[in-house]
């Protein structure tokens, strides 16, 4: 007499360790890869827990905040969301739209220093589309966020 044959040992252990991964991943792992956005005044608020996790905040720039060195690039600037303010620090060239009194949103991490490490910076603007002007030089438009010394 013939012997039905089931599933095989490897096969069962090959679905074990793909729900295994995927209840991994349901459950603990992809908490570590999302990236929240925050207020301000909603990071403070987590205390010593918001230090170095990756976040993205918006709010508005602070007039009279912006510190643009181009020979460094390097951008200091707060923002804040009419509660708290924070100070924000980036190593990339702002994006040409970049102003005081603007939204922005920035993605990064809370330095124990209380200073926002921005890795990534985004402006916030209309839909409209404007066609640069050819005969502007790059140069003009970062004009507006150099400080006089």
């Amino acid at each position: 007499m013939a012997r039905k044959k089931g599933p095989s040992i490897g096969l069962i252990l090959t679905l074990l360790v793909l729900l295994g991964g995927f209840g991994y991943l349901v459950y603990g792992g992809i908490d570590e890869n999302l990236v929240y956005f925050l207020t301000p005044s909603e990071l403070m608020a987590k205390g010593d827990s918001a230090h170095g996790k990756p976040v993205r905040l918006g709010g508005m720039v602070v007039p009279g905040s912006v510190k643009w060195d181009p020979e460094a690039i390097e951008l200091r600037f707060r923002m804040t969301d009419n509660k708290t303010q924070l100070d924000v620090h980036s190593e990339k060239a702002p994006p040409q739209m970049f102003r005081e009194g603007q939204g922005v949103v920035v993605e990064g991490k809370l330095a124990k220093s209380g200073i926002f490490e921005s890795s990534s910076l985004m402006v916030k603007h209309s839909n409209e589309y404007k066609a640069p002007d050819h005969a502007e030089k790059p140069e003009e438009a970062y004009k507006t966020l150099i400080k006089a010394q």
